[in-house]
């Protein structure tokens, strides 16, 4: 039998709170609905919850030391090229170029954290 829940959303651990709310409120133009400083901000996003926590200190050296991305967060725009220009503006250019895919146009960036930022435009969308 599958157990029951109500819903789920995504989380991210980061030993540097502050850099990274700082950094998803700049990039959704809007602050978090939820935000206990240096400890927890929670942003309600069309179709998925996005939380940032800081880890207890027993637990900080396991993402402190963690070079590689911890998750993939794929976010589906109307005009990538808007979306890119907007990365950049942060200071967060992709560092790759836009690629085909068969589901349509994306790229690849990357937060403060080096989490995956999937940039995604649906084919379709703008006569692409």
């Amino acid at each position: 039998m599958a157990f029951q829940y109500t819903e789920a959303y995504v989380a991210i651990a980061t030993v540097n709170h502050d850099i990274l709310v700082d950094f998803y409120t700049r990039l959704f133009a809007k602050a978090p609905q939820t935000l206990i400083p240096n400890v927890y901000a929670e942003f309600q996003l069309t179709g998925v919850r996005l939380g940032i926590f800081h880890p207890k200190k027993s637990q900080e050296l396991e993402f402190e030391n963690s070079t590689k991305s911890k998750i993939s967060l794929c976010i589906e725009v109307s005009n990538l090229e808007a979306a890119i220009a907007h990365l950049t503006n942060l200071g967060y250019s992709p560092p790759g170029n836009i690629s085909i895919a068969s589901h349509g146009r994306e790229i690849y960036a990357y937060d403060p954290e080096g989490n995956r930022l999937i940039l995604h435009q649906a084919k379709g969308v703008n006569g692409r």
